[in-house]
């Protein structure tokens, strides 16, 4: 699929996919909506605007307002790809999602995603 196809995309659509896959694995929407203010540095209003508005997910990620610098410890497949290798910036940033959001279901523990500094 084309990149231009997936960043038009609007973030409002892929969210309530988020939710069901984290739920049916025990974790809750909170949890979900944590790790979405950890990449992007939206606040939880800020979070719930853009999925108002039904940004797409190339303005969703513009106008983060702060991408979280240890995004870039994000490692691992998604798809079969290695999200590091993607060239791409704002596919990357797609795959980073996609990649948090896989660990989150799979039950890691919230400091193991958040990349927290120990």
């Amino acid at each position: 699929m084309p990149n231009d196809r997936v960043f038009a995309y609007a973030f409002a659509s892929i969210y309530p996919h988020y939710v069901k896959k984290v739920e049916s694995k025990g974790r809750s929407v909170a949890d979900l909506d944590e790790v979405l203010r950890w990449l992007t540095g939206y606040s939880q209003d800020g979070l719930e605007r853009v999925i108002e508005r039904k940004a797409d997910l190339r303005t969703f990620f513009e106008e983060a307002p702060r991408l979280n610098p240890n995004a870039t410890l994000i490692k691992g497949t998604v798809c079969g790809i290695r999200v590091e290798d993607i060239e791409d910036p704002l596919m990357q940033k797609i795959r980073w999602l996609d990649k948090l959001i896989d660990e989150l279901a799979k039950g890691k523990k919230m400091e193991k995603i958040l990349r927290s500094a120990d």
